[in-house]
């Protein structure tokens, strides 16, 4: 098996303050030529974007995630926040379904890359972070960046 070169293409840094991610997956995502092209040169927003499944043919969606048009697309360029297919194993499916009717997850995208020549999504399947969550992970690393800089200067 030849090693796959990982090209991160963009990250939705928002989420790891927003949520708690509880396990992380990896999809492929349905796109056209231009899009493609556009991804290359890094002109992807994750952002606000979301991913749902659809319940009458249980297909995993990734909404509002903002791809500008490719400058020489012309005709060919799709609608920037278009509705777009992630493609997953119906059984990964069916069990990222369960988690979000029984547990209430919230399924986020983390990233976007290249897996050699092919577009994967790191999706993350989520809770959300109260107020004083979010306050105790940042007093966290603060007190992390302290003690790293004390043993930094104990070592000169």
């Amino acid at each position: 098996m030849k090693d796959t070169a990982f090209k991160t293409i963009a990250q939705n840094k928002k989420v790891f303050h927003d949520y708690s991610i509880l396990e992380k997956l990896e999809a492929g995502i349905e796109l056209f030529g231009t899009e493609v092209k556009s991804l290359r040169q890094g002109r992807v927003n994750l952002k606000d974007s979301w991913c749902s499944v659809n319940e009458k043919t249980m297909e995993l969606m990734i909404h509002r995630m903002h791809v500008s048009p490719y400058e020489k697309g012309n005709i060919f360029n799709k609608d920037p926040t278009r509705v777009r297919k992630l493609l997953m194993h119906k059984s990964q499916i069916l069990r990222i379904y369960g988690s979000i009717k029984k547990e209430g997850y919230t399924v986020v995208p983390v990233s976007l890359y290249f897996k050699g020549s092919l577009v994967k999504v790191q999706i993350g399947m989520c809770k959300g972070k109260k107020l004083f969550d979010k306050r105790r992970a940042i007093a966290e690393k603060d007190t992390n960046r302290r003690i790293a800089r004390n043993i930094k200067e104990f070592n000169r």
